[in-house]
């Protein structure tokens, strides 16, 4: 007979469903909304920190200008007697500072002297009156600008200010001082961020990509008045393509970045949606803005209302198993409530009838042996409850991270069978090898262990010099119960001598597994999967290629393969951060890291390192 579900049932159930998904999605709301609290707070200590150190590096240079007519023999070269030493007092003044160029123009906007007099490219008898700079000094103003050299098309930041004497303007002093180091300094942030300048024109970023391009794009008018300014030497100045998707407050919103063709590889996403939090420069017309990625918020919210939804399941299960044992129960004392009822009219029926005894008798049988039946059935009734809450404890206590630790004791059981082989032969040499390697599989496990109590913070070790014959002979070990299970053959040619590249061991043996372990994962269901691992030093840099025998890559995975969460694994098998993650290990030792497909078929991905003195690290 089939199951048809009663209207209540259905109607619970259906309760229990949307209180399943309104608590899911109140704490999806409740966790993104703090989130982006916690993010907008980050992003503004950012602002701030960055802030600081930009002031703090322009202001260095901010009475540079106005200090130069102090010197009196630059307000002496307007009247054309002291041009040679003035060039030799702004090329020493010049390289003492730090500065890119230190010139003097008379009011007509020529220079008469500069830093560089003595380069092919001097900026000596040059006509810049239409810089702004200069317009804004003969004004009486102190000028700030940003713009590229004609001549060299070298970024940089000009100050300048008036040259008066006896209260009369005779010219203009002008530093162009260099932001390289200060844009070094951007790529160390965890997000990307990037100055405009008043223009709205990005000039600094640390995304090498979007250094002078616009948040939003202009207008034909105003880019032909930069055509006519020569300000960013006829840069195309595209549009990022950024999407206003929310806004927050005055500075902070919501935006979603489009995504590029050809996207080089980034240590964090560059395209998708980000918080955008801008903030003024003090004593400047510059903005400094950081994008803040949100993926990690959706996907932690996500999680978050999972795990909430999935508790409130548990809970709905509990509360219909409590319910479903007060029943249980209630039927119990019904039951003995009725028993007991039995027994008393079973005696008295007894006493009425004492002349028909035999009758009695048999009638007194049959009622004691279903009181005998109904004590057993809720003593099984009984013990089912009891075996029903050990099992639902059992369901509560039940974890493991045994998937985590499966490499290392595979490893650990290997080095340990070979270490007693090597003790009965009496090669100690070997077998304390293996004792050695064995002690750091249990530290690597224990990093392991140590790696799951929290959320990772990415960080690159101190690069050394390492080995590559023995990190690649670490790795072999790690997988070798993982290679032996696929029947995989590991393939490796090296240098006839030692090869140290400059890294850091450990990462580098962690981006291995990873290039390794996706070449077996291309190869599933082959029946002898071959895996070539080659070693070759250019120069001063090693090649290291890992191609598998697999169908290769396809064309259009090929742009994506280093974008963060992307995969082309199934959903249970993988969030796609593995090569986006060896990508940026690699690029913190100094090398890249390139995925492609061999001529012969199959994928090869090839990894570049500085190489280090072929001597072994103390």
């Amino acid at each position: 007979m089939p199951f048809r579900p009663s209207l209540r049932l259905i109607l619970v159930c259906a309760v229990a469903l949307l209180a399943v998904a309104a608590v899911a999605l109140t704490t999806y709301r409740l966790s993104r909304q703090q989130a982006l609290l916690e993010l907008q707070a980050t992003g503004r200590h950012r602002l701030d920190l960055y802030a600081a150190s930009l002031e703090r590096e322009i202001g260095k240079y901010a009475y540079f200008p106005a200090a130069l007519g102090l010197e009196r023999a630059v307000p002496d070269l307007l009247d054309a007697r002291m041009a040679r030493e003035v060039n030799g007092y702004l090329e020493e003044l010049n390289q003492r500072a730090g500065t890119l160029s230190i010139y003097i123009m008379n009011r007509a906007g020529r220079v008469l002297a500069s830093s560089n007099w003595r380069r092919p490219d001097s900026f000596v008898g040059a006509d810049l009156s239409f810089r702004p700079y200069f317009r804004d000094a003969i004004a009486g103003y102190k000028g700030r600008f940003f713009g590229i050299g004609m001549l060299r098309g070298e970024p940089g930041y000009y100050l300048s200010s008036a040259l008066a004497d006896g209260g009369e303007v005779i010219g203009v002093a002008v530093v162009k001082v260099g932001l390289e180091q200060l844009e070094k300094s951007l790529s160390t942030m965890e997000a990307p961020i990037f100055v405009t300048d008043e223009n709205g024109v990005i000039i600094l970023s640390s995304v090498p990509g979007w250094k002078f391009r616009t948040p939003h794009p202009i207008g034909e008018n105003t880019r032909a008045a930069f055509d006519r300014s020569r300000q960013y030497n006829r840069y195309e100045l595209k549009p990022l393509g950024v999407r206003e998707i929310a806004r927050l407050d005055e500075q902070t919103r919501l935006i979603e970045l489009a995504r590029e063709k050809n996207e080089a590889p980034s240590v964090y996403p560059t395209s998708g949606e980000f918080m955008a939090q801008s903030q003024p420069l003090a004593r400047s017309t510059w903005t400094l803005t950081v994008y803040s990625p949100l993926g990690q918020i959706e996907y932690m919210s996500t999680i978050r209302a999972a795990v909430a939804g999935v508790t409130t399941v548990l809970l709905c299960f509990v509360t219909l198993t409590f319910n479903e044992r007060r029943k249980h129960l209630q039927d119990r004392l019904a039951a003995r409530e009725a028993l007991q009822q039995a027994h008393d009219e079973l005696e008295r029926k007894v006493e009425e009838r004492t002349l028909d005894l035999s009758t009695a008798n048999l009638k007194l049988q049959d009622e004691i042996a279903e009181r005998v039946r109904a004590e057993r059935s809720l003593r099984a009734t009984q013990d089912e409850l009891i075996q029903a809450g050990k099992l639902a404890v059992i369901g509560q206590l039940s974890t493991g991270i045994a998937h985590e630790l499966n490499q290392p004791l595979a490893a650990l059981r290997t080095l340990s069978a070979n270490t007693a082989r090597f003790l009965e032969r009496g090669d100690e040499a070997t077998a304390r090898s293996n004792l050695e390697r064995i002690g750091q599989l249990v530290d690597r496990m224990g990093q392991i262990t140590g790696e799951l109590k929290s959320f990772a913070k990415k960080s690159s070790g101190q690069p050394r010099p390492a080995e590559m014959r023995q990190i690649v002979s670490s790795v072999a070990a790690l997988l070798e119960q993982r290679l032996r299970a696929c029947g995989a053959q590991l393939a490796c040619r090296f240098p006839d001598t030692p090869v140290y590249a400059l890294c850091d061991p450990n990462r580098m043996e962690q981006v291995l597994v990873n290039l390794l372990g996706n070449a077996l994962d291309a190869m599933t269901g082959q029946a002898s999967p071959r895996i070539d691992l080659a070693v070759e030093v250019h120069g001063r840099t090693i090649r290291l290629q890992v191609r598998d025998y697999g169908t290769g890559l396809r064309d259009e995975v090929l742009p994506r393969l280093f974008e963060p969460f992307f995969t082309t694994k199934e959903a249970n098998l993988g969030l796609g951060l593995g090569l986006a993650i060896s990508a940026g290990i690699v690029s913190d030792f100094g090398g890249t890291l390139a995925g492609g497909n061999h001529p012969e078929g199959g994928a090869v991905f090839t990894l570049e390192l500085p190489l280090a003195e072929n001597t072994r690290p103390s």
